[in-house]
């Protein structure tokens, strides 16, 4: 299976110099500190029109890192263990004291990035549980005030900024388990809170007219990731059936503009689309994941179907019980390999995408010793190929 021919010859080409950054300084150490690292190639485009550069960019990358680490990475059942196993609020935030992220190394992730042929980063900067990885004000249910006591956003917007690397930030948008505010199960999406026996004390919506204080709260950290660590490439927000079953609670419009009012060059993806005005889609594993959304899905993607895209895929196997891009035991032994993954890159080009490949770190945020040498040895193969 190594000898997997991509159809696409330009994207070995591009995958294969992301070792190459590790001898290229940034440019703020080039006297272009005004244009963001990863666009270094572009910094005549971007001074012009910084979105259009981000998008060139973007076409080309190929290949991006995506990394779910949080709260359930402590469980290693994957991230939607909360719901699936109807874990109360006042017992899963007890995950917090003994979150230490100790082996979270965002200059070994960058590093190993680079090796394999990898132009971009996407960290879950807050999940579905709430659970931030970043400084925030608007909550004390962060990384920064656990024992871990660090800002890992932060931490790794510093490793790619000096390395040449885009980072891109998942934000849960569209669900949270823990916001007193969010609506309910009741109110139109089975996965909008776990299905408790009783209801759960800390839920205080009472009608639609409350969610205004989930989305200041959203809009809030929004503003927070996009002024605290310097330029993203984007922004990527999920879940997109949170949106489609409820889209009058939610001012895409405003979130957009508040977005692109403060980094013009931040991308925006929300999945398949939710109004059209996205910059890509990534849609999971498939290209046609918009055929399962229902009416709103197909009308977005006839907006966004030609803008460029990205399919999500994990290396963790789809067919392991629950979710399976947080860290799951019971995959243990029966990671996606890098054949696996040279598959998974061909039909990314074939289909005119980035692939965006995940990996769950381990509780102590180390990355899965299986995924490191996978990711090391497709970097090897694109680089022979290129």
């Amino acid at each position: 299976m190594e000898n997997v021919k991509l159809n696409r010859r330009g994207f070995l080409k591009t995958a294969g110099t992301g070792a190459a950054v590790l001898l290229t300084p940034s440019l703020s150490c080039t006297g272009n500190s005004d244009v963001p690292s990863y666009l270094r190639d572009h910094a005549e485009f971007y001074r012009r029109d910084p979105r259009a550069a981000a998008l060139e960019w973007f076409s080309k990358a190929r290949f991006g890192l995506f990394m779910h680490y949080g709260l359930y990475s402590l469980l290693g059942r994957g991230e939607w263990v909360m719901l699936h196993e109807k874990i109360p609020v006042a017992e899963y935030v007890k995950l917090k004291e003994r979150f230490t992220a100790e082996a979270f190394d965002p200059d070994f992730i960058t590093d190993l990035a680079l090796e394999a042929g990898i132009s971009y980063v996407n960290l879950t900067s807050r999940h579905h549980d709430s659970f931030c990885l970043f400084d925030t004000k608007q909550t004390d249910y962060s990384s920064v005030h656990s024992p871990a006591g660090r800002d890992l956003v932060g931490e790794l917007a510093e490793a790619c900024a000096r390395k040449g690397l885009g980072l891109f930030l998942y934000y849960s948008y569209a669900a949270d388990w823990k916001h007193p505010y969010f609506y309910p199960r009741e109110a139109g999406w089975s996965s909008a809170r776990p299905a408790y026996d009783t209801p759960d004390p800390s839920y205080l919506w009472q009608g639609d007219e409350d969610f205004h204080h989930y989305i200041e709260f959203a809009h809030a950290q929004l503003l927070e990731l996009l002024t605290q660590y310097g330029s993203l490439a984007g922004i990527w927000l999920d879940p997109i059936m949170g949106y489609y079953k409820r889209p009058d609670l939610f001012p895409i419009e405003q979130t957009y503009a508040l977005i692109r009012a403060s980094q013009s060059q931040c991308l925006i993806s929300f999945k398949q689309g939710a109004n059209g005005d996205e910059d890509f889609v990534a849609p999971e594993r498939r290209v046609d994941a918009h055929r399962r959304g229902g009416e709103i899905a197909r009308r977005v993607w006839e907006l966004n179907k030609s803008k460029p895209r990205e399919i999500c895929e994990t290396l963790q196997p789809k067919a392991i019980p629950g979710a399976s891009w947080g860290y799951n035991e019971a995959a243990e032994g029966r990671h996606v390999g890098a054949d696996g993954v040279m598959e998974m890159l061909a039909f990314a080009a074939e289909s005119d995408a980035n692939l965006l490949l995940n990996t769950g770190p381990l509780a102590d945020g180390r990355i899965h010793p299986d995924d490191i040498a996978t990711l090391r040895e497709v970097g090897r193969r694109l680089r022979s190929s290129a």
